[in-house]
């Protein structure tokens, strides 16, 4: 007799509950330079705080977001600034060796 195991969707979205483990996940995805990652980074945090709150803020639509923020998403400048704005974040910039001492 064989079993079958049923695996339940894991949603990182969940578990990122205070807004220090979201900066968290978002430092590290963005120290890696991977598009893909830091994409799907910003679209965790955005479930964890609420897309229908994000939709409002941006005026952008969900499925919009939602494609955005995929991991193939290729969202314009515009987007990023109305989401990370809408998150209550903002991009910086320091010189890239300081990045790697970091």
């Amino acid at each position: 007799m064989t079993t079958t195991e049923q695996l339940q969707p894991f949603d990182p979205a969940e578990y990122l509950d205070t807004p220090e483990h979201q900066v968290m996940l978002l430092e590290d995805a963005f120290a890696t330079g991977d598009k893909a990652y830091i994409l799907n980074a910003i679209g965790i945090v955005a479930r964890a705080r609420g897309m229908t709150a994000l939709q409002k803020e941006t005026g952008l639509n969900r499925a919009t977001l939602y494609a955005a923020l995929s991991e193939e998403g290729n969202p314009t400048f515009g987007t990023m600034l109305a989401v990370l704005g809408a998150l209550g974040l903002r991009l910086g910039v320091q010189p890239a060796d300081m990045a790697d001492a970091a």
